[in-house]
């Protein structure tokens, strides 16, 4: 008999185990380049595990939510020709964005500092039939992801949120760009977003930012990235 992966509706319907991780909701979103499914965790508070609270209130499972930027991320880069461009999506989350872009045709690396982050973005890949890689990362400890690229596209949702993570994506996303490559970001106008611009415009090249489907939701793209010296 020939195995068949389960669509998510019918992993969604499955009786509720004790691990709240396989507690799952499903959904789809429609797209330029046709309708993505995805699963998620039906409650995210269910995944703040007792065990390792200090590590849960440093980062929250924030990526179990279907969040309004990650589903405009993937709409904007959905539908495009992306064959063969080398990807990379930064705090990927349920993988939206990662799914879209490869569909177009990229080769792309999914990375998340949470690994039942990366497990489900995996399977929302394999549910549509996308090919993508996956990583933990660490954007304080990323010389291993940046001995993999450089790429010339890099995609990140609803990340500018934290002193801590505007300072080290500034850091970060030179070093991981080629030199005529393009980084989008989509944000729901979070309040350190404009600090983030203004560092960006002070060294980049080009900042643009353009409306999105969803009203707070802006994409911005950042193009001409600085030079990184040595010990940058």
């Amino acid at each position: 008999m020939e195995h068949r992966n389960p669509a998510p509706a019918e992993i969604a319907r499955q009786r509720p185990p004790d691990d709240p991780r396989l507690d799952l909701v499903a959904g789809s979103v429609d797209l330029p380049g046709g309708p993505i499914r995805y699963v998620h965790p039906r409650d995210a508070a269910a995944l703040l595990y007792e065990e390792d609270v200090a590590a849960d209130q440093s980062y929250p499972p924030y990526w179990a939510e279907v969040w309004p930027s990650g589903v405009e991320l993937a709409r904007a880069v959905s539908g495009q020709d992306w064959q063969g461009v080398p990807a990379l999506e930064l705090g990927c989350g349920l993988g939206l964005p990662s799914v879209a872009v490869a569909l177009a045709g990229a080769r792309v690396l999914a990375t998340d500092r949470s690994a039942d982050a990366l497990a489900f973005a995996a399977v929302n890949a394999e549910q549509n039939g996308a090919r993508i890689e996956t990583a933990v990362c660490s954007w304080d400890d990323a010389d291993a992801l940046v001995s993999r690229g450089p790429f010339r596209l890099v995609l990140a949702a609803d990340v500018l949120y934290g002193q801590r993570n505007i300072d080290e994506l500034t850091a970060l996303l030179p070093r991981l760009l080629t030199a005529d490559g393009v980084v989008w970001i989509a944000d729901p106008d979070r309040p350190l977003t404009g600090d983030f611009l203004a560092a960006t415009r002070a060294g980049w090249q080009s900042v643009e930012t353009t409306p999105t489907q969803v009203p707070e939701v802006h994409l911005h793209r950042l193009t001409g990235p600085p030079r990184v010296t040595a010990s940058g």
